[in-house]
This record gives C-alpha cells, sequence and structure tokens, in this order.
C-alpha cells in the first residue's frame, strides 16, 4: 500500500471521529446494572421496590413548597461564595459564586448554584421518614450571619420539632472552600421505637442549556465500581437513578460546576430524578430510632465548580468526578500544563500556543522524519507507476512487487502518517480538556477584534462567534496540503484537496482554544517543512 493512501484512511478517519464527535457527543453508559443490588437492599429493609417509572422520591418531597418568608433568612459570606439560609428546616435558598459569571457580559449576574425555582424542591432539606422536615416542623435557629476569611470556619445551628422527633443540623461552613459540613442529632421524643429513614438532599436548577450537546447537566455518583452517571434528560424523568451499597458521594454536576452530597456513612441509597425540569438528589441511610435515644449522623456537601484544585480537598474521592473519559489519561496532563503556563502569561490563548509549541518540539523528529519519507516516496513514483501499468490486471504480483520497491530503497509506506496517528489522541485530549477545565470557561484571549469594538475570542471555551480561526485555520491546512510532496493516483489528490474544507466546516463549532491549538499546529508544520525544503536545496 503506497504512503498516499495511508494518510488518506489516516485523514478519512480523523474526519469520521471529529464528525462523531460533533454530531453524536459520548454519552455516558446509565448504570442500569447497579438496580438489581437497589432491590435486594430494599427487600432487605421491607421497603416498597421502585416500579419503573415511579418517582424514586418520597411523596411529601416532590410536592412539598416552601414559603421563604416563613423563616429567618440566614447570610454566610466568604470570599468564594455568599449563602442564604433558611431558618425552617435549614433550607438553602441561594449560593452564588463570587468567582464566576453567567455570561461574558460585563453586566452578568454571578452564578447561582440554587436557583429560585430550585427553592421548591428545598435544597438541603432533610427528609426523616418520609415526612418533609421543613414543611412540618417548627424550627428555630441559634447563631447569626457570618462573614469569613482566610482559613476560618463558622457554624449555625437549626433545631425543630417534627412529628416527635427533636432534630438538631449542626452546619459548618469554611472560608477556604465549597465544603459545607452537617452534623445531624436525630431523638426519638415520642414515637414507638422503629428503623427509620433519613435522606440528606439537594436540588438546583439545569447547570447548562438544556439542547447543550458538549455539557450537559448530569445525575452521578462514585461507588467501589467507578463513576457513574446519566444525562439522558428522558431518562431521569421517567426512571431517574438509583443505587445502594457503599457509595462515597453522589451529585448534580456539569463540565464547570457540582453539588455534592457526601454522606460519612457508607451504606446509604442515593436517588436521582428530573422534576419540573429541577435535578434532584438525596442520599438515604436506614437507622434505629429507638424511643428516647439520640442518633447522630453526618454529610458534607460542596456546592463550587469542578476545579481539583478544591476539590481534591473535600473527603469521599470527590475529584473523581472530573473524568474526561477516553481521553481522561492526556486530558489531564493538558489541562496541568496549560495551567502552568498560565501562571506565567495570565492568558490562556497564549497559553494555549505554548502548549502547542511545546507539543510540535517533542514531535519534531518524528515529523522531521515522516516528511523525509513522503519525499522518498514521490522519488518511487515512476517506478510504482510502472509497475501499476505492468500488473495492471494482477493486484497480487503489484503488492508484492510494490513490497519489494520499498524494501529496496529502504522507504516505509506508513511512515509518512505515524505523527498524525500520534497527534490524534493529543488533540482528543486538549479537546476534552478545553470543554471540561473549568479554568477555561470563559478564558479570555482576544477580547476585540483588532481596531473594532467587536466581541471576538472572549471565551476559548466556545466556538469562535466570527468564525476567523477556523477559516484561517482551512487555509493554513491547504497551504500544508500544497507544501508536502504529492504521490497517489489523481483521484485520491483531489480527495485530499477537499480535506482542508471538510476540516473547516467540522472546526466552525468547536472551542476556539481548540481550533487555535490546531491553527499554530499547522503554522508550525509549514515552517517545518520550509525548513526542510530549503536545506534541500
Amino acid at each position: 500500500m503506497e504512503n498516499k493512501r495511508v494518510i488518506l484512511a489516516v485523514a478519512l478517519s480523523f474526519v469520521v471521529l471529529l464528525g462523531w464527535q460533533f454530531l453524536f457527543p459520548q454519552k455516558p453508559q446509565a448504570p442500569v446494572q447497579k438496580q438489581e443490588p437497589v432491590k435486594q437492599e430494599q427487600k432487605a429493609s421491607q421497603e416498597k421496590p421502585v416500579a419503573s417509572g415511579e418517582s424514586v422520591f418520597s411523596e411529601p418531597m416532590s410536592t412539598a413548597a416552601i414559603v421563604s418568608a416563613k423563616g429567618t433568612k440566614i447570610t454566610v459570606d466568604t470570599p468564594l461564595y455568599t449563602a442564604v439560609m433558611n431558618s425552617q428546616g435549614g433550607l438553602l435558598e441561594s449560593f452564588v459564586l463570587k468567582n464566576f459569571k453567567e455570561t461574558i457580559e460585563a453586566d452578568s449576574p454571578n452564578v447561582d448554584m440554587v436557583g429560585k425555582n430550585a427553592l421548591n424542591k428545598a435544597p438541603m432539606g432533610l427528609i426523616l421518614n418520609g415526612i418533609a422536615t421543613w414543611k412540618e416542623g417548627v424550627w428555630g435557629y441559634k447563631g447569626s450571619n457570618l462573614n469569613l476569611s482566610g482559613n476560618n470556619a463558622g457554624t449555625i445551628v437549626f433545631t425543630g420539632d417534627v412529628e416527635g422527633f427533636r432534630i438538631q443540623r449542626r452546619l459548618t461552613f469554611h472560608a477556604d472552600n465549597y465544603l459545607i459540613d452537617e452534623d445531624v442529632r436525630v431523638l426519638n421524643a415520642q414515637n414507638p421505637s422503629a428503623e427509620g429513614r433519613l435522606a440528606f438532599t439537594t436540588a438546583t436548577k439545569s447547570l447548562s442549556a438544556e439542547g447543550d450537546r458538549y455539557n450537559p447537566t448530569r445525575i452521578s455518583y462514585y461507588d467501589a465500581d467507578g463513576l457513574s452517571e446519566k444525562n439522558s434528560r428522558d431518562d431521569l424523568k421517567e426512571e431517574g437513578v438509583m443505587a445502594s451499597g457503599d457509595i462515597s458521594w453522589t451529585a448534580i454536576d456539569s463540565n464547570y460546576f457540582i453539588l455534592a452530597l457526601l454522606p460519612r456513612s457508607k451504606d446509604v441509597t442515593v436517588k436521582g430524578r428530573l422534576q419540573d425540569n429541577i435535578f434532584r438528589v438525596a442520599a438515604e441511610k436506614n437507622v434505629e430510632l429507638n424511643k428516647g435515644v439520640q442518633r447522630e449522623l453526618g454529610c458534607s456537601y460542596y456546592f463550587g465548580p469542578m476545579d481539583t484544585k478544591f476539590m481534591s480537598k473535600v473527603p469521599g474521592d470527590l475529584v473523581k468526578a472530573v473524568n474526561f473519559g477516553w481521553f481522561d489519561i492526556i486530558a489531564k496532563p493538558l489541562a496541568i500544563a496549560l495551567d502552568w503556563f498560565h501562571q506565567y502569561v495570565h492568558n490562556y490563548g497564549v497559553a494555549i500556543i505554548l502548549l502547542t509549541i511545546v507539543i510540535k518540539l517533542l514531535f519534531w523528529p518524528l515529523s522531521h522524519k515522516s516528511y523525509k519519507s513522503m519525499e522518498q516516496m514521490k522519488k518511487l513514483q515512476p517506478m510504482m507507476a510502472k509497475l501499476r501499468e505492468k500488473y495492471a490486471d494482477d493486484k497480487e504480483q503489484l503488492n508484492k512487487e510494490m513490497m519489494q520497491l520499498y524494501k529496496t530503497y529502504n522507504v516505509n509506506p506508513a511512515g509518512g502518517c505515524v505523527p498524525m496517528l500520534l497527534q490524534i489522541p493529543v488533540f482528543f485530549g486538549l479537546y476534552k480538556a478545553l470543554l471540561g477545565t473549568v479554568a477555561l470557561r470563559h478564558a479570555d484571549f482576544i477580547h476585540y477584534l483588532p481596531f473594532t469594538d467587536i466581541v471576538w475570542l472572549a471565551d476559548l471555551s466556545a466556538k469562535d462567534p466570527l468564525y476567523i480561526t477556523p477559516i484561517v485555520m482551512g487555509a493554513t491546512m491547504f497551504l500544508q496540503q500544497k507544501m508536502t510532496p504529492s504521490a497517489g493516483d489523481p483521484t485520491q489528490q483531489k480527495i485530499m484537496m477537499f480535506m482542508p474544507l471538510i476540516f473547516t466546516f467540522l472546526f466552525l463549532n468547536f472551542p476556539a482554544g481548540l481550533v487555535v491549538y490546531w491553527m499554530v499546529n499547522n503554522i508550525l508544520s509549514i515552517a517545518q517543512q520550509w525548513m526542510i525544503h530549503r536545506t534541500k536545496a
């Protein structure tokens, strides 16, 4: 097989991979396999199994609504966020992140991890034996508004009497992290002794646009089998997510933000569902509620960015929520490298260019060998043409003669495509890193088109709104192809000439940072080929 055919096959494969990513973004496999243990657990505790399509949440939870004026609002202010709690049950009314805006507009509001519509689903509400404690109980609190700084922590205590139970919720907030720790004490003061169920919950609006295929809002959990997640809205509405056992955490998350529950008891049942366009999760624990006996349970919450700097300090392996799929092993080092460059240049666009140069230098020897191999293949074209003419009716003999020709002149027909093959995983790794690294969300490169007030590359995680970079990228690809030694029959050459056009079309909606990487890589490849031609001359 001649060199050009190999390169053509690689290029076409690359186009197929890109097209597949563009048209059919990978969806995580639904954790169906976890359902059977849940049913067994329910049977053991004599709970009613959840049928297909039935809500995994108790009825009070799906119908309860709160009136925020019923309780006193308590504010927790830190350098990272401002949270508003409601004394009626200790509900979370809002959790506004100070370092993240909804859009790149100057007057954009900060990201609220709860959202007004989610308030009716009771974020951080406790459910005891199916009772919505924030709705049925009489509550008070101890403490006041918190204003935390440095590495300080502050605590608010909520106490309520709920149908014969005394509940105390002790919430500890940290100034240097998005972590909230909760200690719950439940005293059965009046009810007969029995086994009960206590569920920690949270809820939020969708963390991304409903039709966003590249950044869906998911419900996930992490257990001994690893990460499981589901992002199909239809499935989350009809079936939801349910699993039991040694579960470290459950969460509502997107590429950039996460609301996680981290129960301290591992033997729990986690549940998730999409109701009224609000995502909800719960972590439920069976507990003995003997009369006159006080029980203690604990849970932590993390409401904030998918930032490993903070998540690595959170218990329960929450950092495993940052996952780039198949290319995780490549994407994470690339994200780290981008952060390293950024701390010196303070611009992620420049950091991407520097990373591209480093990657190109690493591949330089292979690329150099590749171009030389293509030059050698070009020299063999007259002899190869004679062999095709001589053995036009005998394909098997033609292949043997071709292989002998390559062997005689010490030419590797696949040598020209090795660098391309090696760069494909790097490309997709960077693609995943750009789509899933919160530091690159709204990262600015060249905010305004030079000499104008037109917003241009103000968000490297989004497409180029003016389509300038993909067009330039296509032009550099065309120029690079014109400089590459031509081989193969005329039909293959014509197909190859369409590649820049196909790539340009595919790159139109890709993150601008990825297009910048590929464009700079093409420019460096052109410079390398020019140097090789100049050396020959």
